[in-house]
């Protein structure tokens, strides 16, 4: 199985950047789909942002293109997403995920990725 600990989230004023880290373990997640999702209070689990890590080939929702890019780390094991012009919408936990596929492109939906690791809070004010 897979471990994941995510790091990074903290509070940023609107208009800031901050970069979520999720390490992995038990497992080299070098052909795996990596994931990052986010909750916010009320609201539906959302997918944010995920790639393949065996040829980098990122995905990203549409309320964060062009402000938010996922990247695979391998020499750390880890999938890490920077965040640039951050809005109150973006507030919420957010959530590392992992499968591994049989092909080659990630699918997005939640139900995809049994390895989810517990969250980090970001909150932008």
């Amino acid at each position: 199985d897979v471990q994941l600990v995510e790091s990074g989230g903290e509070s940023v004023q609107v208009g800031g950047s901050l970069r979520l880290s999720c390490v992995a373990s038990g497992d080299t997640v070098s052909s795996y789909c990596m994931g990052w999702f986010r909750q916010a209070p009320g609201k539906e689990l959302e997918g944010v942002a995920a790639i393949y890590t065996g040829r980098n080939n990122p995905v990203y929702a549409d309320s964060v293109k062009g402000r938010f890019t996922i990247s695979h780390n391998s020499a750390e094991n880890s999938v890490d997403l920077q965040m640039n012009s951050l809005v109150p919408e973006d507030a919420a936990m957010y959530y590392c995920a992992a499968y591994r596929p049989d092909r080659f492109v990630c699918h997005t939906g939640s139900g995809w990725y049994p390895y989810w690791g517990q969250g980090t809070q970001v909150t932008v004010s």
